[in-house]
């Protein structure tokens, strides 16, 4: 996947728009942070989330940590493929390991995310760089 064509928030999740709906994941450096993904809930298909709502649960060996809804909206499909093989989080963060699809409900939200160099840059700066 070409990290140019996705979106990203500052709580490491990245979008890639279709149309009017989203692929969801977490980011490389998200999967780093967390260590060895052991175990990913998802939420429902249809369930409604609003931006910033907690969306999923990724637990690694060293923590659980909550996902966050990167738009509002109503989650489509899930990644069928975590519930047997959860390392794929960390093997695969921006192919094979997303989280789910949503269907967009407030379009001008996706202008508040960043874009690819905008998130380099906001690692950096993570990184004291």
């Amino acid at each position: 996947m070409e990290l140019e064509k996705l979106l990203f928030t500052k709580e490491h999740e990245w979008v890639r728009l279709e149309g009017d709906s989203a692929m969801v994941g977490i980011t490389d450096y998200a999967q780093h942070e967390l260590g060895d993904v052991v175990y990913v809930e998802l939420p429902a298909p249809g369930k409604e989330l609003k931006k910033g709502d907690p969306s999923a649960n990724i637990e690694s060996v060293k923590a659980v940590s909550d996902v966050f809804a990167p738009l509002s909206g109503t989650i489509g499909a899930v990644n069928p493929k975590l519930a047997a093989n959860p390392e794929l989080v960390n093997q695969e963060p921006y192919g094979d390991g997303f989280l789910f699809t949503m269907k967009i409900k407030q379009a001008d939200e996706v202008k508040e995310l960043l874009d690819h160099k905008k998130y380099e840059e906001y690692l950096r700066g993570i990184a004291g760089e």
